[in-house]
C-alpha cells in the first residue's frame, strides 16, 4: 500500500522538519469514526465530561513549553502570541466544563398539562441531546484555539459528542501532540481515548464529511475549501449541519466627526489591528471607509507612518505567502488604486505590510470587485468617500462579515438620531459583531460573544466562540405524556440532577 507522508515544515525557511504521520486512508478514517461513535456511551456522563475537559486543560498547561515550542516551529507565530493562545485554549476547555456542570445549555423546559385550555395542553418536557460524532476541520492561523484542542472540539465534547479532527497541514506535529494530551485526559477520567481522534490528508477530509456516522461538522478556513465541504455535507444521503467560518472583510467606517476628533489615534490603531499576527486574523479589518479631505489625510498619514515602520513578517506557509503577494499585485494594478505603503514581498520568506487606497466612486464604478474580497495577510484597503451616501453604497456592495467597526466621535456615541444610528442599523445587517471605537482583532471568549455572521462569513447563524457554541452540537427532543419513571433523568419531576429549568403551569 502506498502511503503519503505528512511533514512538519518550518515556515521561516520552507524546509521540512520531520515526518509526523502519514495521510489517512479511507479505511483508517472509517475506523476512527466508528471508534468515536462507539465512545458516545461513556461520554454521556456529564460529571465525567466536565472532569475530562478540566484534566485536558491541566495537561496542556503542564506541557505548555513543549506545546508552544512545537507550534512556533510550525507557524512562526512567536512564543508571546502562542502563550496567549494556549491560555485562551485552556480557558475555553474550563469554561465548557463549567457550562456542563451548570446545565443550562440543555435548555430544559416543562409545560405542565392543562386540560382547561382549548385545545387542552398535554404534559410536555423538552431538553437537548448530543448529535453524535463531530468532524472538526482545524484552522491554519490558530494552531491551538481553533485546532485540535480548540473551541469546536471543546464545545462538541462538552455537548457529549466524540470528535474526529482533520488536522491542518501547517501544524501536524502540534496537532498530534495536543491530541495525545487530550487522549491522556480521557483515559485519566475513565473514557476511551477514541473520544478524540486526528486524521491527516486532503482526501481524508473528504472521507470524513461523507462518513454516515459523522453527525455534524465545524470548519474554519477559506471560502473555497469551506464551500466545498459545505456542499458535500448537503449532498449526503442524510445531510448534516455544517458550521463553517469561511471568510470576512470586516469593514470599518470612520465618520467625518471621528476623523476630525482623533484622526491620528484611529490611524495608529488601524495599523496595529491590520498587522496583528502578520495580518492573519479572521477579523482583520480589510476595508476601511475614510472621509475625503484634510482629516482623512491626517488619518492616512499616521497609517502610512505606522505601516512604514513595521518589520516584515513570516506567514503561516509559503503557499499563503505566494497568494498574498499575487493578491496584492492584482489589486494594486487596478485603475485608480494607489499604494502609499506597498504591501507584498519582504524577502525570500517574509512579507511586508502596507495598504492600498481607492476613491469610493472608482470602487463603485465597476471592475474593482476583487477589492471587496478578503486578502489574507498584512494589508487593508482604504476607501475615500465623499459623503454618507457613498459610504452607504460601498457597504451595500458587501457580503456577510464576522465583524463591522464604527469609529465615532464622542458626540455621536451619545445616541442622538443621525448618521451614527443609521450606520449601526446598516452594519447590523452585514455582520455578527458590531464594534464601536475599538478594533475587531481580539475576540473575547465570553458567554455573550458571537463569532459568526451572514454568508460568506459563516454557513450558519451559530457562533464558534463563546458559551453558546455548544448549541451547534445538540438537538431538542420533546417528551409528551411520558410517565416520570420512563423519562431521562434530566427531565424527571424530582430534578435529580438539579438542573436549571423553565416550568410553565402549576
Amino acid at each position: 500500500m502506498t502511503t503519503t507522508p505528512v511533514w512538519s515544515v518550518d515556515p521561516r525557511t520552507g524546509k521540512q522538519r520531520e515526518q509526523v504521520a502519514v495521510e489517512a486512508t479511507s479505511r483508517e478514517v472509517d475506523e476512527a469514526v466508528r471508534a468515536a461513535h462507539a465512545a458516545r456511551g461513556p461520554l454521556a456522563d456529564a460529571a465525567v465530561r466536565a472532569a475530562f475537559l478540566r484534566t485536558a486543560a491541566a495537561l496542556l498547561d503542564e506541557a505548555a513549553a513543549h506545546v508552544i515550542e512545537a507550534a512556533d516551529a510550525e507557524t512562526a507565530l512567536g512564543p508571546g502570541r502562542l502563550t496567549g493562545e494556549l491560555a485562551r485554549t485552556t480557558g475555553q476547555l474550563r469554561a465548557f466544563a463549567d457550562a456542563v456542570d451548570e446545565g443550562s445549555y440543555l435548555d430544559v423546559r416543562i409545560d405542565r398539562a392543562d386540560p382547561s385550555l382549548s385545545p387542552p395542553r398535554p404534559e410536555l418536557r423538552r431538553y437537548k441531546v448530543p448529535l453524535g460524532v463531530v468532524a472538526v476541520y482545524a484552522a491554519s492561523n490558530f494552531p491551538l484555539a481553533f485546532s485540535v484542542p480548540g473551541g469546536d472540539t471543546a464545545s462538541a465534547l462538552a455537548a457529549g459528542c466524540p470528535v474526529v479532527v482533520k488536522a491542518h497541514p501547517d501544524h501536524p506535529a502540534t496537532s498530534e501532540l495536543c491530541a495525545s494530551l487530550l487522549r491522556r485526559a480521557a483515559v485519566a477520567n475513565g473514557l476511551p481515548p477514541e473520544v478524540v481522534a486526528v486524521v491527516h490528508g486532503f482526501d481524508a477530509g473528504l472521507e470524513l464529511i461523507r462518513h454516515p456516522l459523522v453527525a455534524a461538522a465545524g470548519f474554519t478556513g477559506s471560502i473555497r475549501g469551506g464551500r466545498a465541504l459545505f456542499d458535500a455535507a448537503a449532498a449526503r444521503p442524510v445531510p448534516i449541519p455544517f458550521h463553517g467560518e469561511l471568510g470576512s472583510l470586516n469593514p470599518v467606517v470612520v465618520t467625518p466627526a471621528a476623523a476630525a476628533e482623533r484622526a491620528e489615534e484611529i490611524g495608529a490603531g488601524l495599523a496595529a489591528s491590520v498587522t496583528l499576527g502578520v495580518g492573519q486574523f479572521c477579523v482583520k479589518p480589510g476595508l476601511v471607509l475614510v472621509p475625503d479631505g484634510a482629516d482623512g489625510d491626517r488619518l492616512t498619514g499616521e497609517l502610512t507612518k505606522a505601516l512604514g515602520e513595521t518589520e516584515p513578517g513570516v506567514l503561516l506557509d509559503h503557499r499563503m505567502r505566494e497568494n498574498f503577494v499575487s493578491g496584492v499585485r492584482e489589486r494594486a494594478a487596478l485603475p485608480g488604486v494607489e499604494a502609499p505603503v506597498t504591501p507584498g514581498s519582504g524577502g525570500e520568506h517574509t512579507v511586508g505590510a502596507g495598504y492600498l487606497t481607492v476613491r469610493a466612486e472608482d470602487l463603485l464604478g465597476g471592475g474593482h470587485d476583487v477589492l471587496l474580497e478578503e486578502c489574507f495577510g498584512p494589508v487593508t484597503v482604504v476607501v475615500r468617500y465623499a459623503g454618507q451616501g457613498e459610504a452607504g453604497a460601498v457597504l451595500g456592495r458587501l457580503g456577510g462579515n464576522l465583524s463591522a467597526t464604527l469609529q465615532l466621535s464622542a458626540a455621536e456615541t451619545e445616541g442622538a438620531p443621525g448618521p451614527a444610528t443609521e450606520l449601526i442599523g446598516q452594519v447590523t445587517g452585514l455582520a455578527g459583531r458590531i464594534v464601536v471605537n475599538g478594533w475587531p482583532t481580539g475576540v473575547a471568549v465570553a458567554p455573550a460573544q458571537h463569532h459568526g455572521g451572514p454568508y460568506p462569513a459563516a454557513t450558519s447563524h451559530s457562533t464558534s466562540v463563546g458559551g453558546t457554541a455548544i448549541e451547534r452540537w445538540l438537538r431538542p427532543v420533546a417528551y409528551q405524556s411520558v410517565p416520570d419513571a420512563l423519562l431521562p433523568a434530566e427531565l424527571r419531576e424530582a430534578n435529580p440532577l438539579n438542573l436549571p429549568r423553565r416550568v410553565t403551569g402549576g
